[in-house]
């Protein structure tokens, strides 16, 4: 799957229908490429984190990719790079 634009409150309910659709099916990794945000706000970390949990308790992984910028200072800020990349 691949990002582009911002990642916003305005954004997330596409991405977070996406994820589910990919969760429902029973993909075991879910590999994001962010290389084409721009932006992304608390409530697209929030989304990814969600995702992030839900599909590990299912013995999956969801990675990013391509991250840079915003995405890539909140990460390395609150640690979460570890969890992601």
């Amino acid at each position: 799957m691949s990002l582009h634009g911002d990642l916003d409150k305005v954004s997330v309910p596409v991405l977070r229908e996406q994820l589910v659709l990919l969760h429902g099916e029973r993909v075991h990794t879910i590999v994001i490429d962010a290389a084409g945000l721009a932006f992304c706000d608390s409530s697209g970390l929030w989304v990814l984190i969600e995702h992030q949990r839900l599909v590990r308790e299912h013995g999956g992984s969801l990675r990013l990719t391509g991250v840079h910028g915003v995405l890539r200072r909140v990460l390395d800020v609150t640690g979460l790079n570890a969890a992601f990349i």
